[in-house]
């Protein structure tokens, strides 16, 4: 019985023909791997003001180069994972955690920020890490509750190690200064690389080429790459240069066009036309791109600043704020992870995504009502939910069905146009909401209008995902008959 990613081999003879894999084993090394890669998105928040007064320039810069590792992140997450069906995934994992190492030493010894900036673009390369680590999961473990368990515990991951990975970057840059933070992201880096070279299996997909459209992907790249900066540049609102948006825009769609063209022409394509077309692909990047342009921007943006804010809000400190929002957030969304894996194999994946939105729209619904009440503890409770529900839940299945629904003759072609998806949506989510915000009301106005109203924006693409989800086919090899 092969995987729904397709019939891939496995290092030792077709199929699951060679020694099997140890399944701890193979999840301790993956789990290392997410770890590694998790830490370089989210370790470093705490030390972004040390970084711009040790490296003597302004906050902007340093926002440039965190710019500068998301773009790479979603540019390289477009085709890695089709490279490692074609030459290895263990192969091309293992070399993804060595440049992690490689970007996060030379951040660390920056003295000026071109060479920090060089140092986040090579920790980008690590940006699909997680997709293609369920994709070797999926390629060893069949059992549809057994993989969807340990789909949820990876997955979870992904929305912060229980709270800790923030904290635990402000208290290194604290004592030890922002290289620290550098420092140990290489450590777990280095352990991963080792981990995944040791104990994870070589497999690749039996599509019967062993050629990468590189054309096809400078294209997409581009195109994805420009727009993510056109989007960051409009982010900055009033301040933004727009005719560099526009020029970036226009790129972007050119890019494209010249990608779907050369897409129809190759004999060996990036992404086939027809996978493009299939009502599994669209509707589930429509549905992961309005789900994370609808909640991203309202927990890593608007309710840590609404905590923060001494005139509209609760006028707490950067580090009161994490704990009473972004901590618990990011603990219930690690706790139900493996339980909505679980459930989706033997509920329904679709169930669990309509289950997960829905609640995600309560949830914020909650935040936006309650935030006239100055209370932490209605703060705290919204953050709760929405790590249950989105964190928990939405984003576990969002992620699992851009594994399960992808196709036999390209099983990493979706996850990896997913993780474009997440990482696309992140940056509209800020331009879309932001703007919402400032439009309505500004906070330093001590109204509370502009951060309600944002969340009500958020609560309707939510909505609006909620219906593309009814769209997303049934993934019945995932499922448990019955």
């Amino acid at each position: 019985m092969s995987a729904p990613g397709g019939p891939d081999t496995v290092s030792g003879g077709p199929g699951r023909a060679g020694r099997p894999a140890r399944v701890g084993a193979l999840m301790a090394a993956l789990l290392v791997a997410c770890f590694a890669f998790q830490l370089n998105a989210s370790m470093l928040s705490p030390a972004l003001a040390d970084m711009a007064t040790s490296l003597h320039t302004t906050s902007v810069s340093i926002g440039n180069t965190q710019t500068a590792f998301f773009t790479s992140a979603a540019v390289f997450s477009l085709f890695l994972p089709r490279l490692g069906d074609l030459i290895g995934r263990r192969k091309v994992l293992t070399g993804m955690l060595v440049l992690m190492v490689v970007g996060c030493v030379v951040s660390a010894l920056a003295g000026d920020v071109p060479m920090l900036f060089v140092g986040r673009v090579l920790q980008g390369v690590s940006g699909p890490v997680v997709p293609l680590c369920l994709i070797m999961l999926r390629n060893e473990v069949c059992e549809p509750k057994t993989y969807g368990t340990l789909l949820g515990v990876i997955t979870a991951v992904n929305g912060g190690i229980a709270g800790v990975d923030s904290v635990a970057g402000g208290s290194l840059t604290d004592h030890f200064g922002f290289g620290a933070v550098f420092w140990t992201m290489a450590a777990v880096a280095a352990i991963g690389a080792v981990l995944v070279a040791t104990f994870t299996p070589e497999s690749r997909a039996a599509s019967g080429t062993t050629r990468m459209d590189w054309l096809g992907t400078v294209c997409l790249a581009v195109s994805v790459g420009t727009l993510l900066l056109a989007l960051d540049e409009a982010g900055k609102l009033g301040a933004a240069n727009w005719a560099y948006v526009a020029v970036m825009a226009v790129v972007a769609v050119v890019a494209f066009a010249l990608f779907w063209r050369t897409e129809g022409r190759t004999a060996h394509p990036l992404v086939a036309l027809h996978h493009l077309r299939r009502r599994a692909t669209w509707s589930l990047l429509a549905c992961t791109l309005l789900t994370m342009t609808g909640v991203f921007a309202i927990m890593n943006g608007l309710v840590p600043a609404f905590a923060q804010d001494g005139d509209a809000g609760l006028g707490m400190s950067a580090t009161g704020s994490a704990w009473w929002t972004l901590t618990p957030y990011a603990l219930a969304g690690f706790a139900m992870g493996p339980l909505a894996g679980r459930a989706a194999a033997t509920w329904g994946y679709g169930r669990m995504l309509r289950f997960g939105l829905t609640g995600s729209i309560v949830a914020v619904a909650v935040l936006a009502a309650t935030l006239h009440m100055d209370s932490r503890a209605w703060l705290l409770i919204g953050s709760l939910l929405v790590g249950i529900t989105y964190a928990g839940v939405g984003n576990i299945i969002l992620n699992g069905l851009g594994i399960v629904l992808s196709p036999d003759d390209n099983p990493g072609f979706l996850p990896g146009l997913n993780a474009g998806a997440f990482n696309l949506g992140a940056g509209v989510s800020f331009v879309i909401l932001d703007a919402v915000q400032s439009a309505v009301h500004p906070s330093s106005s001590g109204s509370t209008a502009g951060y309600s109203t944002a969340m009500i924006a958020g609560m309707i693409l939510i909505a609006v995902a909620l219906a593309v989800s009814f769209l997303i086919p049934k993934p019945t090899k995932a499922e448990v008959a019955g």
